[in-house]
C-alpha cells in the first residue's frame, strides 16, 4: 500500500515523491550502469567497456549459454552519446509513472522485466540479426527501448485522448505519437533500413503490451498460479501425525497486501475525492483506477 492510500493521506493524490517508485529505481539502476560503462572503458582505447562486453546482448553468446544477456542488455546504453539514455529514461518516467499507478508496483516491474526479456528473445531469433548471417558476431543490442516502448503503448491505450508536447511546444495526441513510433519501426524492419536500431526489440515490446492490454493479462497472477502448482506437487502426499510439545506461536510478519487490496485502497481514495469535490475533479489516472476496479468487480460476479 502506498502512503497516499492511508487514511490520513487519502483524497490528496500521490505526489512526485510518492508515485512511480519502481520507475525511479529503474532509472537509478540505468544511470548507475551507464556510469559503470564509462569508468570501465578499455585501457587500450577500445570503443566498448569491459562492463558492457559482459552484459550486452549478442546472439552467439546467448546461444552458447549466456542467457542473462536477454535481460541485462536493457540496463545498458550507448556511451558515445548521452541522448540514448536521456530519451529512454525520460520516456520511462513520463509514460511509466502513470502505468505504474494503474497496475501497481509489483505488476509494473514484472511487466517491464518480461518485455525486456521478450525483446531480447526477438533479437536473437530474428534472422536478420542471427549469428548465421553474422558469423563474426558483430550484431549486438543494448538499451531499454524495448521495455520502454511497451510502457508507451500501454499508456497510449489507457489515455488515448491525452495531449503531449512534442519537442516541448507541438501538441500531439499520445496515440498518434506512439503509433508513429511503432509504424516507423515496422517500416524499418520490412524495408531493411533499420539505421542500426534493433527494431525487432521495439516491436516485440509493443506487440506484447497490446495483447497484454486487450487480454487483461496479469503477470503476477501467472506467477501465483505457477507457485501454487509447484507447491501442490512438492508437498508430501501422506503426513504422519506426532504429538509434539506445544511451543509458543512464532511472531510472523503480516501477510503482504495483494494487488486487489491495493486497488481497493486506491479506489477508496478516489471515491472519497468524488464525494468531496465531484467526479469532474478526477485526474486521468484516477479515472483509470475506477475503470479497472469496475472490471475486477465484474469478474467477481461472473
Amino acid at each position: 500500500m502506498g502512503i497516499y492510500d492511508r487514511d490520513y493521506y487519502r483524497g490528496q493524490g500521490p505526489s512526485f515523491m510518492d508515485r512511480g517508485q519502481v520507475c525511479k529505481w529503474l532509472i537509478a539502476i540505468n544511470v548507475v550502469c551507464f556510469i559503470l560503462e564509462i569508468v570501465t572503458g578499455r585501457p587500450e582505447g577500445g570503443r566498448q567497456s569491459l562492463f558492457t562486453d559482459a552484459l550486452v546482448l549478442r546472439a552467439d553468446a546467448v546461444l552458447h549459454g549466456e542467457v542473462w544477456r536477454l535481460l541485462t542488455y536493457a540496463f545498458l546504453h550507448d556511451t558515445s552519446s548521452i541522448w540514448h539514455i536521456v530519451f529512454n529514461m525520460a520516456f520511462l518516467w513520463w509514460f511509466g509513472s502513470d502505468v505504474e499507478d494503474i497496475y501497481g508496483a509489483r505488476e509494473f516491474l514484472a511487466l517491464y522485466l518480461l518485455t525486456a526479456i521478450l525483446g531480447g528473445v526477438a533479437f536473437v531469433l530474428t534472422p536478420e540479426l542471427s549469428v548465421h548471417r553474422f558469423p563474426e558476431a558483430s550484431a549486438q543490442c543494448l538499451g531499454a527501448s524495448g521495455a520502454v516502448m511497451a510502457v508507451m503503448v500501454l499508456c497510449a491505450l489507457h489515455f488515448p485522448s491525452r495531449i503531449i508536447l512534442l519537442f516541448f511546444f507541438l501538441p500531439v495526441p499520445i496515440w498518434l505519437f506512439v503509433a508513429f513510433e511503432v509504424a516507423q519501426d515496422a517500416f524499418g524492419l520490412f524495408s531493411g533500413n533499420t539505421r542500426g536500431t534493433a527494431v525487432t526489440v521495439h516491436l516485440a515490446g509493443a506487440a506484447f503490451a497490446f495483447v497484454y492490454y486487450k487480454r487483461h493479462w496479469r503477470i503476477m497472477g501467472w506467477w501465483n498460479e505457477v507457485r501454487n502448482f509447484i507447491q501442490q506437487w512438492t508437498r508430501p502426499r501422506l503426513r504422519i501425525y506426532r504429538e509434539e510439545p506445544r511451543q509458543p506461536a512464532p511472531v510472523t510478519a503480516p501477510p503482504e497486501i495483494d494487488e486487489e487490496d491495493q486497488l481497493e485502497a486506491k479506489l477508496d481514495a478516489v471515491l472519497a475525492k468524488v464525494a468531496r469535490t465531484g467526479q469532474s475533479s478526477l485526474t486521468e489516472s484516477e479515472r483509470q483506477i475506477l475503470k479497472r476496479a469496475s472490471e475486477v468487480y465484474r469478474r467477481r460476479r461472473m
